[in-house]
Parts: C-alpha cells; structure tokens; sequence
C-alpha cells in the first residue's frame, strides 16, 4: 500500500474519485493527508467526510520556502509516499520540487505541452477559441518548471460541435480522475518510475 497526501486549494472533484476507487479495492492506497491554503476549500470538508487527516497552513506573510517547509513537516509526520496536486493554486518552491522529486505529480486540464501555464476555465476557452479538435488531461512530475515536467500520463477525449466550456470542463475532469487512479498504480508497479528514467507508455482516451 502506498500512502498518498494531497495539496489542494479548491473542491477535490479528482480526489473523490481517488477515494471511490480505494473504497472499491481497485487502489491499493490510502490517502494520509489533505492539506490546503484555503481555509474554506471545499477538499478540506471533503477529506473530513471521508475520514481523512485535513490540515489548513496559510501561505499568508509567509515565504514560499517556510511555507513549504510547514507543509513537508505535515507529510512528514503522515508518512507520506506520494504527492498530489489537485487544483493548488501556489507555485512550489525549487527546495521542495527537489525534496519530493520523483513523488511529486500535478494534473494539468490540456494536452501539455499545449495551454501549459493555463489554469482551468482558461484552457477550456482557448481549446474552443482555437478550433481543437481534442483536448485533454496531462499528469506530470513537478519540476521547478510550471507545468514543464516530464510526462507520465495522457488521456484524451475529442472536441465535438456543441462543446461549451462547461462540458469539456465535465469531460476533462472525469479523465483527470482516471488518469491520477492509473498513475498511482503505475508508480506502484514501477519502483524505478522516476523523471529521469520514464519508460512508461502514454496512455490515450479518444
């Protein structure tokens, strides 16, 4: 079993469907720890009606070096494995990229390298704006790079005529889910998984 911990800033949808899968016994996994910046998050309520250890450290007059340490110490102290980055709204600092390296993954709302720095309803509009024909979830080794991690998991789904933002927002997200459950898993089975050394096929929906 691998002990998983979370950083998060808004409502957790892809973390809901990390608990349903461990919940049903398809992951091995549990998540240790929720933190957040964001005090009235919705991941924060959500860890706590799934009987998940949530912590709020605030990132308010503070460094981003001391803030990260406050956050190492709670994974720390949690034995936690693995990182997740689901809807964090803070750039991390180059200590603690290199701290977590190789167990450190963000989920990006794009077939990166396409919209990297885009964050949520702004990837949806330029996918429309731009006429793609399909768009995508990217789950990526964080790196002192925003969104420029190596990759280890793509799922696609296609752009179809009647496409809103609020659709392909729905679709993206129910990818994003499955794609954080198959890299778990796939970080599980492959110990030697790391950034420098990926021979791990990418994975497609269309």
């Amino acid at each position: 079993m691998i002990k998983v911990g979370v950083l998060g800033s808004t409502k957790g949808t892809d973390l809901q469907a990390i608990i349903n899968s461990i919940d049903k016994k398809e992951l091995n996994a549990e998540i240790a720890v929720v933190i957040s910046n964001k005090e009235d998050s919705y991941i924060l309520e959500r860890a706590k009606n799934n009987g998940i250890a949530s912590v709020f450290i605030s990132h308010k007059n503070k460094s981003r070096q001391v803030f990260d340490q406050e956050m190492t110490e709670v994974f720390n102290k949690h034995g936690v494995e693995l990182i997740l980055l689901i809807g964090f709204m803070r750039i991390l600092s180059a200590g603690f990229c290199q701290k977590w390296r190789d167990r450190l993954l963000n989920v990006h709302p794009s077939l990166l390298p396409k919209y990297a720095g885009g964050m949520d309803i702004n990837v949806h509009e330029n996918v429309l704006r731009n006429g793609d024909k399909e768009t995508g979830c990217t789950i990526h080794f964080v790196t002192e790079d925003v969104d420029g991690g190596p990759i280890l998991i793509q799922k696609r789904c296609s752009v179809n005529i009647g496409d809103t933002v609020e659709t392909l927002k729905t679709k993206v997200q129910r990818l994003e889910g499955e794609a954080f459950i198959e890299s778990i898993q796939l970080i599980q089975n492959n110990k030697s998984v790391s950034y420098t050394h990926l021979t791990l096929p990418t994975n497609r929906e269309v």
